[in-house]
């Protein structure tokens, strides 16, 4: 089993190697994404679940898209929840967005389990509600390589994350608006994806 401080001093070491990388193209959150599958398998692994268990299911990276994560994470074949990657130096406190990113968390909170990062800090909410408190990584992805470290609640949020369980509903009243929050978010990825020309979408649209 991988060791928190290994992990992370591998993770920093790989991500400030891409980042720096003349050649590197895309966004820089495009640049954390292999590191970052990584650090979620150890840490899935340190959790206590078996490595081959976890997988993390990329979408692809379009810019313009507000509704759909970059990851869904999936636990023995299972969707558990999702994970948003912001370039590093933006936070993990989607309360503090601007402009196209507040607009996406706006509608990314119907959610009933997300991870933001970018790399330094990392948080967890749940039906758009901050589970504990956004950790930070000692150091910084883009600098500290090798020496990057992490404090134990990162362990701990990445456990809680992993073991989401849904909660049923009480009532009609509580069914309602959770259907509603989904639906909503449904119904603008649906609209996103037609101005895209999704050929899938629009054939059905044609029909």
């Amino acid at each position: 089993m991988p060791e928190l401080q290994e992990s992370i001093a591998r993770f920093g070491a790989e991500t400030k190697a891409k980042l720096a990388n003349p050649g590197a193209t895309g966004e820089p959150e495009d640049q954390l994404r292999a590191p970052l599958e990584a650090l979620f398998a150890d840490l899935a692994e340190i959790c206590g679940f078996q490595r081959q268990w976890f997988a993390a299911v990329g979408e692809s990276s379009l810019s313009t898209l507000k509704t759909r994560p970059d990851y869904a994470i999936t636990l023995r074949n299972a969707l558990v929840g999702f994970v948003e990657v912001k370039a590093p130096g933006k936070g993990a406190d989607p309360r503090r967005f601007k402009g196209h990113d507040k607009e996406q968390w706006e509608k990314l909170q119907s959610l009933p389990n997300l991870l933001y990062t970018d790399g330094n800090s990392f948080s967890l909410w749940q039906s758009g509600e901050l589970v504990g408190s956004v950790v930070e990584l000692q150091g910084d992805v883009e600098t500290s390589g090798a020496r990057l470290t992490a404090p134990a609640e990162l362990v701990a949020r990445f456990d809680n994350f992993l073991r989401w369980e849904p909660i049923p509903p009480k009532s009609a009243a509580e069914l309602a608006k959770v259907a509603a929050r989904l639906c909503r978010l449904l119904r603008d990825e649906v609209t996103e994806q037609l101005a895209e020309k999704s050929p899938a979408l629009t054939a059905l649209a044609a029909d």
